[in-house]
């Protein structure tokens, strides 16, 4: 069992950043990959980032690259999203991940999620 906590969100001016933590509990977070989703109201979860179990494999989706980038320390047992040039369309949900497989886009990849942390990006 793992449980994930994010934390990080909050409000911010187009063009600002954010970092989002996640922390993991367990002793076997190496062992995950880990993935970052948003949800904006309305729309349906969207994969955003995820990155293999040594962090060696990174993975993005075309709305985020070259402006977000994921990392982790598996030491820490925790993964970050560090998130540049923010725009108002990325304001939504950003839930963390773990998955023992990886398959990196897809919501049926992961086996844990954590509980969601806003970002609201204003115009």
């Amino acid at each position: 069992q793992v449980q994930l906590v994010e934390s990080g969100g909050g409000l911010v001016q187009a063009g600002g950043s954010l970092r989002l933590s996640c922390a993991a509990s367990g002793r076997t977070f190496s062992s995950y990959a880990m993935g970052w989703f948003r949800q904006a109201p309305g729309k349906e979860r969207e994969f955003v980032a995820a990155i293999s179990w040594s962090g060696g494999s990174t993975y993005y989706a075309d709305s985020v690259k070259g402006r977000f980038t994921i990392s982790r320390d598996n030491a820490k047992n925790t993964v970050y999203l560090q998130m540049n040039s923010l725009k108002p369309e990325d304001t939504a949900v950003y839930y963390c991940a773990a998955g023992s497989s990886w398959y990196p886009k897809g919501i049926s990849g992961y086996d844990y999620w954590g509980q969601g942390t806003q970002v609201t990006v204003s115009s």
